[in-house]
């Protein structure tokens, strides 16, 4: 999604919006990371925009080990204490990067970003392709993505295009052959306004497995 950028630099933006609220999401971990990732083996992971580390101790829980990456040291403390609460506090390693300037160094058989999206500056594409290297051969990239505002929506509180199913295959550029695309769809969820008006959001989700 490209954003109109807000004043506030990326990391004083999200800074703020974690440490002005005991928690920001619900704990759980993305719906279609547990669908798109269940049955795959276990190895290293990679959680792009970690946030409270609920997708990265789900991993971690099944076995993964796992580098939980935000822009926020605030989220980060917050998910180490709940890595820690779930008992798999030796299983993950959380980094703090401004993705789009720095990036955490290997390479992963899961690299998961759900939701790099953001009201303030981000280089989306420049770090979906940075995603796309970090995964091994024969491991797995697995992307979701907003693909509109939710129904309950109507006046946008900034501009924004989103992405399309199609527009993030042609961004990244992938090598002919070196990829296979297992998902590519857009799924549709029910989503709630935080009034309480009923609505749904879609999301776009692709799985890609990088050839051995």
């Amino acid at each position: 999604m490209s954003d109109t950028p807000a004043p506030a630099p990326a990391a004083e933006f999200w800074e703020a919006r974690y440490r002005d609220t005991d928690r920001v999401w619900s704990g759980r971990p993305n719906a279609l990371l547990v669908r798109e990732v269940s049955d795959l083996a276990p190895g290293a992971a990679l959680d792009l925009g970690c946030g409270e580390g609920a997708d990265a101790v789900w991993l971690a829980s099944r076995g993964w080990r796992v580098t939980g990456v935000d822009i926020s040291g605030t989220a980060l403390d917050r998910a180490a204490g709940h890595a820690a609460d779930a008992g798999v506090g030796d299983r993950v390693a959380w980094e703090r990067h401004e993705l789009g300037q720095s990036f955490p160094e290997g390479s992963f058989d899961l690299v998961s970003a759900h939701y790099l999206q953001s009201p303030v500056a981000l280089d989306q594409q420049a770090v979906l392709r940075d995603a796309a290297r970090a995964v091994a051969h024969g491991g797995t990239l697995l992307l979701v993505l907003h693909a509109g505002w939710p129904s309950w929506q109507t006046e946008p509180p900034f501009g924004a295009v989103f992405p399309t199913l199609d527009g993030v295959l042609d961004e990244l550029a992938l090598s002919d052959g070196e990829w296979i695309v297992e998902t590519k769809e857009t799924v549709r969820r029910p989503s709630a306004s935080p009034e309480g008006v009923e609505g749904f959001r879609e999301d776009n989700v692709w799985r890609l497995r990088r050839v051995e």
